[in-house]
């Protein structure tokens, strides 16, 4: 009894242990980040206050959260390790593959009505464009992304330059020229499919961490040029009173002649914003369709044959500076797309938004939806993007940790413990198995037993 017993108690004292270290070590860092916080007083001078409640909340967040791992998840994860891996998929898993798309595309094509039905004209506008527009820009960047990390095995960093670069195109050449938005949005991603093969040529024999670094780089030299070329770029203070895209030449304003007065409806913001959600989405649509015929074809294969190995590659007679470009190319014109949209939405842009944040934030999408797969990255950008949204409707938290607490200011704890849980739980993304380029007779999956592990 006693022999049997003593292993528990171990386990017990052990969890126990790793979590107060644990809780000690979030306290140590957490307290001069969160403990204490510096405020302006009336007499324009500092002082300092304390945030205990909101401290030892997070403290015991983490002390709990390891308990639960070493008690719980942990002897999971062992024993999922150690089962054979089954020949053949379960119903439940059959059924979400064969109707989890098409549910998926009849829902984002509804959501506006749906929300509509839901909220009515006066209360859609944020549901519809802060949760809808937003992820779906998001979604559009990170399968952008996807083709240059996620196929190509490229590691980009400085990503957000090329949607930099989309964004200036349409609008100075908007502001300056007068173009419409249909003769911008290819133009936009021409020009930054141009820089994207730019960028392409420096890299063509860097690899792994140095390319990363070289592709950080470039991302901040856009954003230095952005800044210190006032004369063109407006620097901080940016580029204001950029055109709005119509409808068929019909302006969403309040005049005579705006959408509303032509079809004899009432005024409304909503219809603008119904206009812009379709619009992201036929271009997040259109990614998709072709971002999936890429990889049917040579090029496509061709990137993945690089991602899985330079060498094996190379000695297969696959011009593999063509097949870098190409993926460089393609997925700068798609954020080219997104920036000039963006652009269009906003009606204003500055440098402050296209920081490495926003690399980060995309690169963080395609790695948690898993490297490769469409549907991860679309499903990740949800969680993420969609997650940072709902911490802005959270005010009831005020009256548990003050009225200075902010739930925004703490979105990358939420990219940080997102990442953290599937790091832990699926640790090649949400999407672990893929489906084949190409295949004979018969589509399988290719599980993630079967694909070294690192890539996509």
């Amino acid at each position: 009894m006693t022999l049997e017993a003593t292993p528990e108690r171990n386990r017990f004292a052990a969890a126990f242990y790793d979590a107060g270290v644990t809780a000690l070590i979030a306290f140590g860092l957490l307290l001069p980040l969160i403990g204490f916080l510096t405020v302006t007083n009336i007499r324009n001078e500092l002082e300092l206050t304390t945030r205990w409640p909101l401290l030892f909340s997070l403290v015991g967040i983490a002390g709990f959260g390891r308990l639960f791992y070493s008690l719980t998840l942990a002897p999971w994860l062992r024993q999922r390790a150690m089962r054979p891996v089954p020949t053949t998929l379960p119903l439940w898993r059959v059924l979400l593959g064969k109707w989890f798309v098409p549910f998926a595309v009849g829902f984002v094509i509804a959501y506006p009505l749906i929300v509509l039905a839901i909220n009515g004209l006066g209360g859609s506008v944020k549901w519809i464009d802060n949760f809808g527009i937003q992820i779906l820009i998001y979604v559009m960047l990170g399968w952008g992304l996807n083709i240059v990390v996620g196929l190509a095995g490229l590691l980009d960093l400085g990503y957000v330059a090329f949607y930099a670069v989309g964004a200036y195109a349409y609008a100075l050449l908007a502001k300056e020229f007068g173009f419409s938005f249909w003769i911008l949005l290819p133009l936009a991603g021409v020009l930054s499919s141009f820089w994207g093969i730019l960028l392409g040529f420096p890299v063509l024999r860097l690899r792994g961490d140095y390319l990363a670094i070289v592709t950080l780089a470039f991302g901040e030299i856009i954003r230095l040029v952005l800044i210190n070329w006032v004369d063109l770029t407006g620097g901080y203070a940016g580029i204001t009173g950029i055109p709005r895209p119509t409808f068929f030449g019909i302006p969403f304003n309040a005049n005579e002649d705006g959408f509303a007065a032509t079809f004899g409806l009432e005024f409304s913001p909503i219809y603008r914003t119904v206009f812009l959600y379709y619009l992201i989405l036929a271009l997040a649509f259109l990614t998709a369709f072709v971002t999936v015929r890429l990889r049917r074809l040579p090029v496509g294969r061709a990137w993945e044959a690089l991602r899985e190995d330079e060498i094996a590659c190379r000695s297969l007679g696959i011009n593999t500076t063509n097949t870098k470009l190409t993926a460089f190319g393609i997925g700068a014109m798609f954020a080219g797309f997104a920036g000039s949209f963006f652009a269009a939405r906003q009606g204003f842009i500055s440098p402050d938004s296209f920081t490495f944040l926003e690399s980060a934030s995309i690169l963080a999408i395609v790695v948690l939806g898993g490297m490769g797969s469409q549907i991860g990255v679309a499903c990740a950008a949800i969680v993420m993007i969609g997650g940072t949204e709902i911490m802005r409707e959270l005010d009831f938290l005020k009256r548990i940790f003050g009225e200075t607490f902010d739930p925004t200011q703490y979105r990358m704890l939420l990219f940080g413990f997102a990442m953290v849980l599937i790091m832990v739980v699926r640790p090649r993304g949400l999407i672990s198995s893929r489906s084949p380029s190409v295949f004979l007779k018969e589509r399988k999956n290719i599980g993630s037993d079967l694909v070294k592990e690192g890539h996509g």
